[in-house]
């Protein structure tokens, strides 16, 4: 049902009134709203779930007060109410989806970075026509061990990823293991043969699924409480917004920290600006991936990418008769910053863009409505 503007149910409801109330007496505006909204009243399992399933279709505290009740919450108690009273509601089957044992998933976080920490050490100990069997097998053992850190638990989501995320955070990875040694090369005159793989980045991305699950978890889990205490739209967004902001702000820490750790344990340089920032890129691209906001964060990692591989682009253009202009932008950033500079700057931006779009929508109680399980 497209979202409807703000008063439609309050209007329809009086117009009902006033047109019927010669033959039948008043109509209930709140039972026209149960009707209309008859599938949302028949699956909720607490007054919760219908109350961000109106905010969903637009219904704000002032249709709420138009209906006569002081807030969406109080409506939804209502509604909730009259619905188990009059048996209108299907009889409830189930309970809401949840992620699943905490012991289950949180196991599972702890996944990619393990088989990332194996590859790394078999790829020091191994050489010669070993070592790319040894990395094309940890490839495909990490990706698995990915698919299943998001298999299940808070970061998980019923909906279907867009082609541009999945391939935008594919080609971002790859980017933080070898783009700034490619371009360096590049900017050199080459490469002339293997370039230096940048292990340690990839590795605290891979550690930082763990703290990264355990972030959402505390947001999803905070929130749903702050959803129970508040009474009103607009005090609900202002106390989660805090909420957002801090399990923002304690991955960040984690994940720098591990940056710093793998840089020590590896001897590699850590990357901080650039692997930092598409660590926090990806995080946010997926709280609202999980919460079913898919097409501005697809965007913001497909643009991101495209931002890096135009700078391959044109270091690599520049090289055409008459074409060395093209390489001058990517020249002057690189000298005044360092090769990671440009993801930093591709995926800082994205990374800006996600945080407002999660401030916008990850603070409302539509968004923190738990999730079914799936057929």
């Amino acid at each position: 049902m497209a979202p409807l503007r703000e008063g439609d149910f309050a209007r329809e409801g009086l117009q009902g009134t006033r047109g019927s109330a010669g033959r039948r007496g008043a109509v209930d505006p709140v039972k026209a709203l149960m009707h209309r909204h008859r599938e949302l009243c028949e699956r909720a399992v607490d007054p919760l779930e219908i109350a961000a399933g109106l905010e969903a279709h637009g219904v704000t505290d002032r249709t709420a007060a138009r209906l006569r009740h002081r807030d969406v919450f109080s409506l939804a108690e209502e509604m909730y109410a009259r619905a188990a009273r009059d048996g209108e509601a299907i009889p409830r089957t189930g309970s809401p989806g949840r992620p699943g044992p905490r012991a289950y998933w949180a196991a599972l976080a702890l996944v990619p970075g393990v088989l990332g920490a194996a590859v790394v050490v078999g790829l020091r100990l191994t050489g010669g026509q070993t070592r790319p069997a040894v990395a094309a097998f940890g490839a495909l053992a990490v990706a698995s061990g990915l698919y299943l850190a998001f298999r299940r638990g808070p970061l998980s989501t019923p909906h279907r990823t867009t082609g541009a995320a999945r391939v935008g955070t594919c080609w971002l990875i790859a980017y933080a293991l070898a783009g700034d040694g490619l371009l360096s090369a590049a900017r050199d005159g080459g490469p002339h043969g293997p370039w230096p793989l940048a292990t340690a980045p990839v590795l605290a991305l891979l550690l930082a699924c763990a703290p990264a699950a355990w972030c959402a978890h505390l947001f999803a889990a905070r929130a749903r409480r702050r959803l129970g205490a508040s009474r009103g739209l607009e005090e609900f967004a202002t106390s989660v917004r805090p909420l957002l902001l801090g399990a923002f702000g304690l991955f960040t820490v984690a994940l720098y920290g591990l940056l710093a750790l793998c840089g020590t344990a590896l001897d590699e340089p850590p990357a901080h600006a650039g692997a930092g920032a598409l660590g926090v890129l990806i995080l946010l691209a997926r709280l609202l991936t999980a919460r079913g906001f898919t097409r501005v964060p697809g965007r913001a990692l497909a643009g991101a990418g495209a931002v890096e591989a135009t700078a391959l682009a044109m270091v690599f253009a520049a090289r055409l008769p008459g074409c060395s202009f093209l390489a001058a932008p990517v020249d002057s950033l690189v000298e005044a910053a360092g090769a990671g500079a440009v993801p930093a700057l591709a995926c800082g931006a994205g990374a800006l863009v996600l945080l407002v779009q999660a401030t916008r929508t990850l603070t409302r109680a539509s968004a923190h409505a738990l999730p079914r399980e799936g057929p």
